[in-house]
C-alpha cells in the first residue's frame, strides 16, 4: 500500500501559551483532494504550514510520502534536525498563498522560472518551456512578459498557481487562495483548482468557499479550536453534518 504524500499524527502546535492545534490527524493520498473547514482561528492555515515545516510543532509526527521528519528539541524548543531534509519536502509541497507574493520587480514569466532554476538548479530553456505551459494552463500566457501590479488580484493569484505547478511539486498546499478576491474574479481562480483536481493532483487546501470544497474534495476535515470535530466526504459533511457545530457553522455560510 502506498504511503499518502501528507500525514499528520497527533500534531500539537502552540505560540507561546495559546495552544492552536491539540492534537490533529491529517492523512492526504496521492491523487486526492483535502479541504480543511472551519471558523477563523481554528487552526487551518497552521496545520497547513506545519505540513510544509513554515512552522514547527511542539508534538506530533509529520510525514512527506511515508518518511518521517527528524526533529531535535522539545516542547517549544523543537525543530527540523535535518534541513536538507527539510528543503526537499518543501520543495515538493508547492504553496499558494493567500496574498500572492509575487516578485514586483519580476516579470510573470520570470516569477514562475525563478524558484525552479535557484532552487532546482533545473536548465533555463526547460524551465522556461514548462513556465510557458503552466502559464497557459491557469490561462495568462499572454501576461508572460509583463509586472505583476498590472494584473488583476485573480490574474495574479492564477501567476501564483503556475509558479507553485513550475516546480512540479508532488502536492499543490493552498492557504485561502480566493479570499483576498472578488467574487468575479475569485471564479476564475476556483475554476484552475477545479481543473487541477480533475486531474488527480494531490491537494491540501484551506478555503471558506464551501461550494469549492464541496466539488472539489475527496475528503473534508471541519476543525474547530483546534481540534478535528469533524470529517468525511463531502456528501457526508455538507448534506448529513453530525455535530452541532459543523450545523451550526454550515448554516452560518449558507451551504446546507
Amino acid at each position: 500500500m502506498t504511503a499518502p504524500v501528507i500525514e499528520i499524527r497527533n500534531l500539537h502546535k502552540a505560540y507561546g501559551t495559546l495552544e492552536v492545534l491539540k492534537g490533529v490527524d491529517i492523512s492526504a493520498p496521492a491523487g486526492h483532494v483535502v479541504s480543511l473547514i472551519g471558523s477563523s482561528g481554528s487552526g487551518k492555515s497552521t496545520l497547513l504550514r506545519c505540513a510544509n515545516l513554515l512552522e514547527d510543532s511542539q508534538q506530533g509526527d509529520v510525514l512527506f510520502c511515508g518518511e518521517p521528519v527528524t526533529w531535535k528539541g522539545k516542547g517549544l524548543a523543537r525543530h527540523p534536525a535535518d534541513r536538507a531534509q527539510m528543503i526537499r519536502i518543501r520543495t515538493n509541497l508547492s504553496m499558494v498563498f493567500q496574498q500572492f507574493n509575487l516578485w514586483s520587480h519580476m516579470t510573470i514569466l520570470q516569477n514562475v522560472m525563478e524558484a525552479p532554476l535557484t532552487v532546482l538548479k533545473r536548465d533555463r530553456a526547460e524551465v522556461e518551456a514548462a513556465a510557458r505551459k503552466y502559464l497557459d494552463k491557469v490561462g495568462i500566457a499572454d501576461k508572460c512578459d509583463v509586472y505583476p501590479a498590472m494584473l488583476s488580484g485573480g490574474q495574479q493569484q492564477r501567476a501564483a498557481i503556475a509558479r507553485a505547478l513550475c516546480m512540479e511539486p508532488k502536492a499543490l498546499l493552498f492557504d485561502e487562495p480566493t479570499s483576498a478576491l472578488d467574487p468575479e474574479l475569485e471564479q476564475e481562480v476556483v475554476k484552475v483548482i477545479k481543473d487541477l483536481a480533475t486531474e488527480g493532483r494531490t491537494m491540501l487546501v484551506v478555503t471558506h468557499d464551501m461550494r469549492m470544497a464541496r466539488d472539489i474534495s475527496d475528503h473534508v476535515v471541519f476543525l474547530h479550536q483546534g481540534l478535528i470535530e469533524e470529517q468525511g466526504s463531502p456528501e457526508e459533511l455538507f448534506t448529513n453534518p453530525k455535530s452541532e457545530r459543523l450545523r451550526g457553522f454550515l448554516s452560518v455560510t449558507q451551504t446546507t
